[in-house]
């Protein structure tokens, strides 16, 4: 199997003291991690979890986008471990990871993942390594996007406080993240994940890929990157979507709106009873939309919290992809 940066361990972060906050990850680096010690679900950023620093770690197969700097270049990209789980912030320089499929089994379709972190960290394992190398194990070719990010404080005091102060009512009722005011300009991460597709399709026949088949999926705040992408940036028209535990508000649907796939736990602290906008918006505008809402599994659950009927949301997205030809490669 021509599998590029396989990384595995835990990442899920449940909000579990204070609240951790939507996720977006990256990354794919060459060495293999310890087993989480922690179970799926346990990670948050808040004064009570503990983090300890993380030599970044070797990506030799990283592309980078050339979509400049961010904001925060001025402060070095730094990497940390939460219970087994690498995370990067910080980062200043857009890149894609690729995870190829055996050729054996490729299907030609292919898929940008992008991992959640709030804009400001980026959840490499649970969102980005083990749900692309999930896929290449069933033959889509995935491309782990690592977008830039806000800055945070460099010491690790301070950042635990940044991510406190900024999470502290995303619990709230009244608290909306809204993907269409947030598609109204260009930010950093949707010119990032324009780039990403932009390359994939230039590359195509090199990876053997279908470049009319190429998808986003995207957790939390990496939902809101896939959301955002596909609203404000309708020149790069995405084959079809998967907003993972992101936003549910509703949104301006476009005309050429790609299918959708939806999954979401009913005890998300985040997003889950703020009503169903997103679904709505998507079925009104006659377009095709599949909603997954399951009984447990909090918020970061990746691909799956174990004990919950949430670890099934991926088999049940492979099903809905070929159910709707996007591995018509397939053998």
């Amino acid at each position: 199997m021509n599998t590029v940066g396989c990384y595995t361990s835990g990442r899920a972060r449940a909000l579990g003291h204070v609240v951790a906050g939507l996720s977006i990850a990256w990354a794919s680096p060459a060495v293999a991690a310890p087993a989480a010690p922690a179970p799926v679900g346990a990670i948050g950023i808040s004064a009570n979890d503990s983090i300890s620093p993380l030599a970044a770690p070797a990506e030799p197969n990283a592309i980078s986008l050339g979509t400049g700097k961010a904001a925060a270049a001025s402060v070095r990209e730094s990497w940390f471990r939460q219970y087994g789980s690498a995370f990067t912030r910080n980062v200043t320089n857009a890149t894609i990871t690729p995870f190829l499929p055996d050729p054996a089994k490729a299907t030609g379709a292919a898929i940008i993942v992008a991992p959640g972190g709030g804009g400001m960290f980026l959840s490499m394992e649970a969102e980005g390594w083990r749900v692309a190398q999930a896929f290449a194990n069933k033959g889509v070719a995935a491309f782990v996007l690592k977008y830039r990010t806000r800055p945070t404080p460099a010491g690790e005091t301070e950042f635990k406080a940044a991510m406190d102060a900024m999470f502290a009512n995303a619990v709230r009722r009244d608290t909306r993240m809204k993907p269409d005011a947030a598609a109204s300009r260009v930010s950093d991460s949707m010119a990032d994940a324009a780039a990403a597709f932009a390359l994939i399709r230039a590359r195509a026949g090199e990876w053997h890929v279908d470049p009319q088949r190429i998808g986003m999926i995207g957790f939390s705040a990496g939902a809101m990157v896939t959301m955002t992408t596909t609203l404000g940036m309708p020149e790069v028209k995405p084959a079809f979507i998967a907003p993972v535990y992101g936003s549910m508000e509703a949104v301006t649907v476009p005309a050429d709106a790609p299918p959708m796939f939806a999954v979401l736990a009913s005890d998300d602290p985040l997003f889950a009873k703020k009503g169903f906008g997103l679904i709505d918006s998507w079925q009104q505008a006659g377009k095709q939309v599949e909603f997954h809402l399951y009984q447990h599994g909090g918020h970061g659950f990746g691909l799956g919290k174990k004990g919950t009927t949430s670890t099934g949301w991926f088999d049940a997205f492979m099903l809905w992809l070929d159910t709707n030809g996007f591995l018509k490669g397939a053998s």
